[in-house]
C-alpha cells in the first residue's frame, strides 16, 4: 500500500519546521554540549526523526523503518567501502615504513619556516586529506611541524587552517558523493559547481598562512613562492574538479602544487632563511634518502590515482556496471513524493565501486612492497576495528537523511528556510559552517542538510547545484574550529588543555572564510548565474570519450611521476 510525503504537517510552516528541526537539534546539543560519542549520537538521532516521521507526519512505521535501513546501507556501501579501503592503503605505507620516507621526502626540501608551511601545512596536508581524510592530515602535517621547530600554536593553527582547502574532496571525495546521494544530484555536477568555488578561497590560503606567520614584510619576501603554491594548487583542484572526478582533486592539486613549489625552488631563494623568535628545538630527525627509495615509497598513491582515474572511464565504468547486482527493497515504489514513486533499490555494485578499485590498489601496492598475506589480512582487520565506531556514524547519519527526505521533514524545513528570501545563496555558505562545526565532518554536514538546501533553492527558483555546493564550500572553513579537530590539533603537538587557545587562534579565521564563500555564492546567483551546472547531467557533460579518459589517466601519471622526480632531483642536489 503506497502513502504519499507529508509536508507542514502540523498546517503552521513555523511549528512545523521547529519540530522537524528537533533531530537537528539533538544532534548538535549531543556533540556540542554533552560531548556524546558521534556514533551514539548519530543513532538517538535516526531514532527521533523515525519517531517524528511516524507520530507527525504519519509515515507508516514500515516505510520509516525501510528508509532508515536504505539509508544505513548506503552509508555502509559504497560509501562505507571507500572509507575501509582508502584508509587500509594508507596503513599499509604506515605499517611497512614507507610513510615516513614520504615525510622525510618533503620535510627535506628546506630550512625556511615559511616555506615548510606551504610544503607541509598546505600541501602535503592537502595530499592526507585526499588520500586519507578522518583527523590524518593536521595528526601529521601539525606533528611534523613541531618536530621541525615550529612553535606548537602555531604549527596547529596553520594546519587546520590549511585543512579549508582540500576537505570538500576530502577521503576520495565522500562528502560529494554523499552530497549526490542524498540530493540525486549528479556528484559530478556538485562537484564541478564546488570547483568553480573553492579554488577562489584556496589560492589565497598559502599567503594567509605566512601572513599569519611572519606578518607583511617577510610574507612579501616569499610572495613568488606564496603564487606558485597557491595558483598550482587552485588550478589543479578547478580542472580534475570540473574534468575528471569528484575523488580526485585533492591528490592531484596537492602533488601539482608540491612539484611546482619543488621546482621553482630549484630556482629561486627567499632572500633570508626565517624562523619564529625563541622557537623550541627541533626533534624531528629528517632523513636523506635515494630517488629509487622516495619513488617507491610514493608508489602506492601513484597507483591508486591511476586506478581511480581508470574506473571513471565511461567504458570501464559500463563493463565494471554489468556485474552489480541489484536488489529491490521492501518499501520499493511504495513512497510517493512529488507525484511519483520512490525507486528504493540497493545497488551492490561490489566491482565498479571506487572502494574496490582502491582495494586493488592495495594489492598491487603489497606486492611492490612484498607485504606477506598475514600483514597484508592483520592490517586490513585492524583498519576495520579502528573505523567501526567511524562507519556506524556514517550509517546512522545516512539512516536520519534518508528518514528526513523521504518523510517530508527536509521539504518542510526547506519551506521554512525560505525566509531567507535574497540571501539564502549567503545563508547555504553558513549552514554548511554549522554542520561542520558541530558534527567535525562536511560528509555529515551534506547528509544533514544537503537535500534542505536543494528543495529550498528550488522553492526559490535558484539553481540547486549552487545551494548543495555552497553548503560543502561553507562547511570547509567550519572545519577548523570543530571540537573535533581542534582536540586533533592540541593532541598532535603537546596542546592539550590548550584547546581554548587554539579555538580562539582560529575562529576569526573560520569565519572570514565562510563569509567570502558566501558572498561568492551569492555573486554566482545573481551576477554570474552561467558559471552553474545544470542541476541534472546532460549525457554529453556526464560523458567523456575513451581518448580523453586515456588522456586523463596519462596527464594525472605524468604529473605524479614528476612530482617524484623533482624531490629526488632536489635531494640530489642537496647532497651534492
Amino acid at each position: 500500500m503506497t502513502w504519499e510525503m507529508v509536508t507542514n504537517p502540523l498546517g503552521n510552516i513555523a511549528l512545523s519546521a521547529l519540530v522537524d528541526a528537533l533531530p537537528i537539534f539533538f544532534l548538535f546539543f549531543a556533540l556540542a554540549i554533552m560531548r556524546m560519542k558521534g556514533h551514539w549520537a548519530g543513532l538517538i538521532t535516526a531514532l527521533i526523526a523515525i519517531g517524528i516521521a511516524i507520530m507527525v507526519h504519519q509515515m507508516p512505521a514500515g516505510l520509516a523503518l525501510g528508509a532508515a535501513a536504505y539509508g544505513a546501507l548506503f552509508g555502509l556501501w559504497p560509501i562505507g567501502w571507500i572509507v575501509i579501503t582508502a584508509v587500509f592503503l594508507y596503513n599499509l605505507t604506515v605499517k611497512t615504513g614507507q610513510f615516513e620516507i614520504i615525510k622525510d621526502s618533503i620535510a627535506s626540501i628546506t630550512d625556511d619556516r615559511r616555506l615548510q608551511a606551504l610544503l607541509i601545512a598546505f600541501s602535503f596536508g592537502a595530499f592526507l586529506e585526499g588520500a586519507a581524510g578522518f583527523g590524518t592530515p593536521v595528526a601529521i602535517s601539525a606533528a611534523m611541524l613541531v618536530g621541525l621547530g615550529f612553535n606548537p600554536l602555531y604549527a596547529a593553527g596553520i594546519c587546520l587552517i590549511a585543512n579549508t582547502a582540500p576537505v570538500a574532496f576530502g577521503g576520495v571525495g565522500i562528502p560529494i558523493i554523499t552530497a549526490g546521494a542524498v540530493t540525486g544530484i549528479e556528484a559530478m555536477q556538485i562537484s564541478k559547481m564546488v570547483g568553480r568555488q573553492l579554488p577562489f578561497l584556496t589560492v589565497m590560503v598559502p599567503f594567509w598562512l605566512v601572513f599569519i606567520m611572519a606578518g607583511w614584510r617577510k610574507t612579501i619576501e616569499v610572495l613568488p613562492a606564496i603564487l606558485v603554491s597557491g595558483v598550482s594548487f587552485a588550478l589543479g583542484q578547478w580542472f580534475s574538479a570540473n574534468y575528471l572526478s569528484p575523488m580526485l582533486p585533492d591528490i592531484i592539486a596537492s602533488l601539482l602544487s608540491i612539484i611546482s613549489l619543488v621546482l621553482f625552488l630549484r630556482v629561486w631563494k627567499p632572500r633570508s632563511v626565517w624562523r619564529f623568535k625563541d622557537e623550541p628545538p627541533a626533534t624531528l630527525q629528517v632523513k636523506r634518502h635515494s630517488p629509487g627509495v622516495i619513488f617507491k615509497a610514493w608508489s602506492p598513491f601513484i597507483i591508486l590515482t591511476v586506478l581511480i582515474g581508470d574506473w571513471g572511464l565511461n567504458n570501464v565504468k559500463a563493463l565494471l556496471d554489468k556485474y552489480t547486482l541489484k536488489f529491490p527493497m521492501a518499501i520499493d515504489q511504495l513512497i510517493i513524493a512529488g507525484g511519483k514513486p520512490v525507486a528504493v533499490v540497493f545497488k551492490f555494485n561490489w566491482l565498479q565501486a571506487t572502494g574496490t578499485s582502491i582495494l586493488l590498489a592495495a594489492v598491487i601496492t603489497a606486492l611492490i612492497l612484498r607485504i606477506s598475506p598475514a600483514m597484508f589480512c592483520r592490517t586490513f582487520w585492524e583498519t576495520l576495528k579502528s573505523l567501526r565506531f567511524a562507519l556506524l556514524t556514517i550509517a546512522s547519519v545516512l539512516a536520519f537523511a534518508y528518514v528526513a527526505n523521504w518523510s517530508g521533514i527536509t521539504p518542510t524545513l526547506g519551506q521554512a528556510f525560505t525566509v531567507t528570501g535574497a540571501l539564502f545563496p549567503f545563508m547555504s555558505a553558513f549552514l554548511g559552517w554549522l554542520g561542520v562545526l558541530i558534527t567535525g565532518s562536511d560528509t555529515s554536514a551534506n547528509a544533514l542538510f544537503g537535500n534542505m538546501q536543494k528543495v529550498t533553492a528550488e522553492s526559490m527558483g535558484i539553481n540547486p547545484v549552487l545551494a548543495v555546493a555552497t553548503n560543502s564550500s561553507g562547511g570547509v572553513a567550519g572545519k577548523m574550529i570543530s571540537p573535533q579537530s581542534i582536540a586533533v590539533g592540541c593532541a598532535s603537538t603537546g596542546l592539550v588543555g590548550k584547546e581554548g587557545d587554539l579555538f580562539r587562534f582560529t575562529i576569526a579565521h573560520s569565519i572570514l572564510f565562510t563569509t567570502f564563500i558566501g558572498m561568492l555564492s551569492m555573486l554566482q546567483a545573481y551576477v554570474f548565474p552561467g558559471i552553474i551546472p545544470e542541476a541534472i547531467a546532460q549525457a554529453k557533460a556526464a560523458a567523456a570519450t575513451a581518448a580523453q579518459g586515456a588522456t586523463t589517466v596519462l596527464l594525472i601519471t605524468g604529473i605524479i611521476v614528476a612530482v617524484l622526480a623533482a624531490v629526488a632531483a632536489r635531494q640530489s642536489e642537496q647532497r651534492a
